[in-house]
């Protein structure tokens, strides 16, 4: 691995001496044992910055590159996706799980999620948003797949963006099973990912080929 990269992931700082890294915490659920370990590792090594990404992972920023390697070992995580071509994170909301207005389990169905498509090579970086109702609390509508949980099921979206180009997501089906969304997710993936040009956005990807032929050849 390069050292503009760094070990497991570890993303070079401003000052060309120091990384941070973003360990892996699906849907943004810590377990207990390991919110033990981030507070040991912070005091350990002395590290400055502890941040809360929007993504709903926490990163630990102004490690050595040596230090890398000894702190996910103390902290007995997986590396989360930084800069690789692949799943960076699932963005889920509380959904049924505790909030009032949740319509679906969303927190539930973004683990499950993330479980499926962690690992995966992908175009270019790929993120994902499931909302457990329309008020949009996972910001599915500018991710590069949505679910948004409503009173008849899923509805799934597809290529939305929240960068320099911001794009609303196109809506590809409604009222989907979990099992059904997960396999309408699957194929959207698989499409983009044998047609799409290297770094090449799934919102980029959709307005190149034409959102009718993405229909075509996933629905």
């Amino acid at each position: 691995m390069s050292k503009a990269d760094g070990p497991k992931g570890a993303i070079l700082q401003r000052d060309k001496k120091t990384y941070a890294i973003v360990p892996r915490i699906p849907a943004g659920v810590i377990k207990r044992e390991h919110l033990k370990a981030l507070s040991n590792v912070v005091e350990k090594y002395d590290i400055p910055i502890v941040k809360i990404t929007s993504g709903h992972r926490i990163a630990l920023v102004g490690m050595t590159e040596e230090q890398i390697l000894p702190i996910y070992e103390d902290l007995g995580m997986n590396e989360g996706k930084a800069v690789e071509l692949c799943l960076h994170y699932v963005q889920a909301c509380p959904g049924t799980e505790v909030c009032k207005f949740g319509i679906q389990d969303s927190l539930g169905f973004g683990m499950q999620l993330e479980e499926v498509l962690s690992g995966i090579e992908m175009p270019a970086k790929f993120k994902v948003g499931v909302s457990g109702c329309p008020f949009l609390c996972a910001e599915s509508l500018v991710r590069d797949l949505g679910l948004i949980g409503k009173k008849n099921g899923w509805t799934l979206v597809f290529g939305g963006n929240s960068g320099r180009k911001v794009r609303e997501a196109d809506v590809l089906a409604e009222d989907l099973s979990a099992d059904e969304a997960t396999n309408l997710a699957q194929k959207c993936i698989d499409f983009y990912t044998a047609n799409a040009k290297k770094r090449e956005r799934a919102g980029a990807f959709v307005e190149r080929v034409g959102l009718e032929e993405f229909k075509k050849a996933v629905l």
